[in-house]
């Protein structure tokens, strides 16, 4: 890649493509069983196991063996890149070679931000992922996520809920930059999805694996 100037503009849409298809393959793949090897293993591996291991109870990595129920596969990052390649190849060809690179950098990047989030979202609160801008807003996010009652239904989005607030399925009700900037903020939950949560939440004596509240610096 080479003296890219504009092309770097094919961050934007490929940004909010990647935060579209995040939000579709969390809801139609990994929380609906497609009777097809690949995508019933890939349900399987997320709804059955690791919304079994980790509930909006015990959120918390407690030993490294436990990543595997957090992070994809290694070789989930090469199938993604391989998903990636045609587009990347014909945007080389119509375009120029930088705007086919620059497709790969973000669909890498966009991955990495998903794993890093991810695993953000289960370990132990601390004064970073509590502070941190748009850490600390997935981490709500996604602790409302794995209650039992909404998980099906509710905060699809696992970097930053924008698909979740277009399509109608973040458990808030506020505008999208709210939604971004909501840090652990419960205030603005929608009363019916509070009411499901509620519902389904398990009567287990609060402890540190629960999401606290923000504490004061």
């Amino acid at each position: 890649m080479q003296h890219a100037t504009w092309e770097w503009l094919l961050v934007v849409p490929v940004f909010f493509f990647s935060n579209l298809f995040e939000w579709w393959i969390h809801k139609y793949v990994m929380h609906r069983l497609v009777d097809v090897f690949a995508l019933r293993a890939i349900y399987d591996r997320h709804t059955r196991q690791h919304h079994q291991y980790f509930t909006d109870n015990e959120m918390t990595v407690d030993a490294t063996r436990e990543w595997r129920i957090i992070f994809f596969p290694w070789r989930a990052l090469f199938t993604f890149m391989a998903l990636g390649t045609p587009f990347a190849l014909l945007l080389g060809w119509a375009v120029n070679p930088n705007a086919g690179y620059i497709l790969m950098v973000t669909i890498v990047g966009q991955y990495l931000i998903y794993e890093t989030f991810h695993y953000c979202c289960h370990v132990r609160d601390n004064r970073f992922v509590r502070h941190a801008p748009f850490i600390n807003t997935i981490r709500r996010h996604h602790f409302v996520h794995h209650n039992q009652g909404v998980m099906m239904e509710h905060n699809m989005n696992l970097t930053f809920p924008i698909a979740d607030w277009v399509m109608g399925t973040s458990d808030l009700d506020r505008g999208l930059l709210g939604h971004v900037f909501n840090g652990y903020s419960m205030k603005h939950v929608k009363p019916q999805v509070r009411t499901r949560v509620e519902r389904f939440m398990n009567d287990a004596p609060a402890n540190e694996s629960r999401l606290a509240q923000p504490k004061a610096a």
